[in-house]
């Protein structure tokens, strides 16, 4: 899916995944995994862990801006979708397909209706001067690599310090970026020096760009 968008009148885009609202074994406080320590985000509560979340993106992104969600939405049954969205105040959310998204893959109740578009992969083309590649999944070769085009995903849960893989690539998750969205300029500012990935030895596109 080829996504352009246009940002006018001091608008501002921003990205975020795996932000798993309402899902309690992420949770600290009311985790029954058994070995909580390597998996789970340190909140009491789940309406903590929650309440964090919506206030973090609410603080940053905008009722006019732009949010793009690279998946794994909401957890704790279909009735958290529609919940989660309303907790925010950003009116323009696109949402890119993760692994958890069963309910709004299979437009259960229409639900697609609430955001601005549902993908599993998105060419993202901002003003005609930035593109992204955004997947849920982190890819190891993406279109147009060797021309300097960056791959946001979520999915792996990274720590701040791990979050910018080999390449122009970035895990734009929660976990990794303190529980807050990112917006494009940040993203573009941390990739600036990030070296272009040459790819796979045995991609004929490093070699042939016809």
């Amino acid at each position: 899916m080829k996504l352009k968008i246009k940002l006018i009148g001091g608008q501002r885009l921003f990205f975020t995944s795996d932000t798993h609202y309402n899902h309690r074994n992420i949770c600290r406080g009311t985790t029954t995994w058994t070995d909580p320590d390597s998996k789970t985000r340190d909140f009491d509560t789940l309406e903590q862990m929650n309440d964090r979340i919506v206030n973090n993106i609410n603080s940053v992104v905008g009722q006019d801006d732009i949010l793009i969600h690279l998946g794994d939405w909401s957890f704790g049954g279909f009735d958290s979708i529609p919940e989660f969205h309303q907790r925010i105040n950003c009116r323009n959310i696109h949402l890119v397909l993760g692994n958890h998204d069963h309910h709004i893959d299979s437009d259960r109740n229409n639900i697609k209706d609430i955001f601005k578009s549902v993908n599993q992969y998105v060419e993202l083309s901002v003003n005609k001067e930035h593109t992204f590649v955004l997947m849920h999944y982190p890819i190891m070769s993406w279109n147009r690599m060797n021309d300097g085009v960056i791959h946001l995903h979520g999915h792996v849960h990274l720590p701040a310090e791990l979050r910018i893989g080999e390449g122009k690539m970035m895990d734009v998750g929660m976990d990794g970026n303190n529980f807050f969205p990112i917006e494009m300029e940040e993203v573009l500012k941390l990739m600036n020096n990030q070296p272009i990935k040459s790819g796979l030895k045995e991609d004929h596109h490093i070699k042939d760009k016809s």
